[in-house]
């Protein structure tokens, strides 16, 4: 029996479940207020449609390759360059692992106190608030490196769970919200004073044109992980037509859904009186937006102050339940799926021996505790760096943002490469037109370079040397590892072939 293919409604709730971040509203909201809204819709217009096109075409002409993009990049652009490409790619998972290993900590302070006390955890009453979460971070990455290299990776199976939670908070989020919205006769806790509130960042971070053009990167990767999509266009009916009317129709929505949700935070938070009180960061902002939200509907219902604080407190706690759930889901399979398909799509020759090697539980269990290593130091590095929780979050969102930004420089860079190899099915195409094609590729490089340019230069401009040392840390840094691990590993095979 043919297995059935996709549809585009299918396609569009595929797209959006894979894409979609609650977590990229409520760090827009504390970022910029309303005015995160134009952002958000320029990423789709700009990058999120012509790019998610651009994949397709890769994704359906290398269906059979193993190594993701990493064959895409080797078939266009050649060995060397496609190495260091996904070498800076698997950097991002590697931050996102830092980040959320750092992070995960303020979920489990929600299920357990309604809020954030991380900031008053001190281990042993000898390490500060920011050393106990860097500690707990480190313990959190090397539990989970055991258990995934002894193959108990079904407890990925828990983000099914996380998963569904997840998509249910903006659900949650904007029902109670519109409640809110109603009861209180259309008026809002962050007022509008026109256009001005639509372009103007009321947070003083972002007041200088090189901040605010900065933030182009935030909402980039609030549509970031289309290419693990690209995959899929044969297992889409008709995809000639379907694809590209799918991805237009995710665009649309997400651009809707993300512009909806950071315009109904303003329903409920006062930007001033909730956000800018140097209590929140971008680590525990969901959490507050949420218990703040529960505490506002509990008020608008006539119900008493205690009242309102628990119901805040039990509202954080479902999104704190629900965001470790996702990320204890999601970090079992990604503390070794890229690292094993790159590993396995890439010349073996060029890895050191015990990197390639796979245990009895097919796991590259060297390379994950290489990983993990890796991981580790870093997160001891800046948790004992001595910054505050507010720059400690800001410097694990901008690692995050720009390491999985960067990327798509080689991605985008290489698909006029790509068009022009000779004698490869294309079972997907939609860019026909040469000139069109190059044209459109520019503009998104250009936006990229800006953005991470803006992004890496506007601490430095603040004087703030941390930030930027270790925001543009992650690629730069991978991608001189990969190179040399490259050159060497091709001298090392040249010798090989010799000798043979």
């Amino acid at each position: 029996m043919a297995k059935q293919k996709m549809k585009t409604g299918s396609l569009v709730l595929m797209i959006f479940s894979a894409i979609f971040g609650f977590a990229n509203v409520t760090v827009a909201y504390d970022q910029m207020g309303y005015a995160s809204i134009i952002w958000y819709a320029f990423a789709a217009i700009v990058f999120f449609l012509p790019s998610s096109l651009m994949f397709a075409e890769y994704g359906s002409a290398f269906s059979d390759a193993k190594g993701g993009i990493y064959s895409w990049l080797k078939n266009s652009i050649g060995e060397r360059l496609a190495f260091i490409g996904t070498f800076i790619w698997l950097s991002a998972w590697i931050i996102w692992m830092i980040s959320v290993s750092s992070k995960v900590w303020i979920p489990v302070s929600n299920i357990f106190f309604g809020s954030d006390k991380t900031n008053t955890w001190r281990l042993f009453n000898l390490f500060t608030p920011m050393q106990t979460v860097g500690i707990l971070g480190i313990m959190w990455v090397l539990v989970i490196t055991f258990c995934a290299t002894r193959g108990f990776e079904q407890i990925a199976k828990i983000a099914n769970l996380g998963g569904f939670f997840t998509l249910l908070l903006p659900i949650v989020f904007v029902v109670l919200s519109v409640i809110v919205l109603i009861l209180h006769h259309g008026q809002l806790a962050e007022p509008i004073h026109g256009m001005s509130s639509f372009i103007k960042s009321p947070n003083p971070l972002f007041a200088s044109p090189i901040a605010l053009l900065s933030f182009v990167v935030y909402a980039i990767f609030a549509y970031g992980g289309m290419e693990s999509m690209g995959g899929v266009v044969d297992e889409v009916d008709n995809p000639k037509k379907t694809f590209p009317k799918g991805v237009m129709i995710a665009g649309v929505l997400m651009a809707i859904i993300y512009s909806g949700t950071i315009f109904f935070a303003g329903v409920t938070a006062n930007w001033h009186v909730v956000l800018g009180n140097g209590k929140v960061n971008l680590g525990n902002i969901t959490y507050v937006l949420l218990n703040n939200l529960g505490f506002v509907f509990a008020q608008s219902l006539g119900l008493s102050h205690s009242v309102a604080i628990t119901v805040g407190n039990w509202l954080a706690r479902f999104a704190g339940l629900s965001m470790f759930l996702a990320y204890l889901g999601s970090f079992f399979v990604l503390i070794y799926s890229p690292i094993k398909s790159f590993i396995e799509g890439s010349d073996p020759q060029i890895w050191p021996k015990r990197v390639t090697n796979l245990n009895q539980h097919g796991m590259p269990s060297f390379a994950m505790w290489l990983q993990a290593a890796a991981v580790s130091l870093v997160i001891f590095a800046i948790s004992f760096s001595g910054s505050g929780a507010q720059q400690f979050y800001l410097i694990l969102t901008d690692m995050a943002n720009i390491s999985s930004t960067f990327p798509y420089l080689f991605l985008v860079g290489a698909f006029p490469f790509f068009k022009k190899i000779p004698d490869i099915e294309r079972p997907f195409v939609f860019y026909k037109n040469r000139i069109m094609t190059n044209v459109v590729v520019v503009i998104i490089l250009v936006i990229l370079v800006l953005g991470i340019g803006f992004t890496a230069v506007e601490p430095l401009l603040e004087h703030d040397y941390q930030t930027a040392f270790w925001t543009i840390f992650g690629p730069v840094a991978f991608g001189l590892i990969g190179w040399l691990m490259y050159e060497v590993g091709l001298r090392k095979k040249s010798r090989n072939q010799l000798q043979a």
